[in-house]
């Protein structure tokens, strides 16, 4: 169970912690914030909340309160991105992606309460 928490939550923080902070900035992320109908600011601010979120799931120290808020933010993010996709684009390949992410995020959440929950 240790193994399915750190390998899916390092997945989650690799993918939705770290490389939004690294990419924000690239043209093609501005120019996909601004496709789905963003304001040019958004993705900076979703970006450091993306990396707060992903700090509090693997530090250790993190009490487990802030660990369930971080989980609910990725949750509320990636069902806002699969409305956004479809919303703007229709059911396209893409739009898969965040049922994907909550897919590998519900499996991180359960597992993290396997491994830590209060004995």
């Amino acid at each position: 169970m240790k193994i399915l928490f750190w390998t899916t939550t390092g997945f989650l923080v690799l993918m939705q912690g770290f490389m939004p902070i690294l990419t924000y900035n690239l043209p093609g992320s501005q120019e996909a914030m601004t496709h789905l109908g963003y304001p040019a600011y958004f993705g900076l601010m979703l970006a450091i909340f993306k990396l707060a979120g992903g700090l509090a799931l693997i530090i250790p120290q993190v009490p487990a309160k802030v660990k369930e808020w971080a989980y609910a933010g990725f949750g509320l993010d990636f069902i806002a991105a699969l409305y956004s996709f479809i919303a703007v684009d229709g059911l396209v390949t893409f739009a898969f992606f965040p049922i994907v992410a909550f897919i590998i995020l519900t499996a991180s959440y359960i597992s993290y309460h396997k491994v830590y929950a209060p004995k």
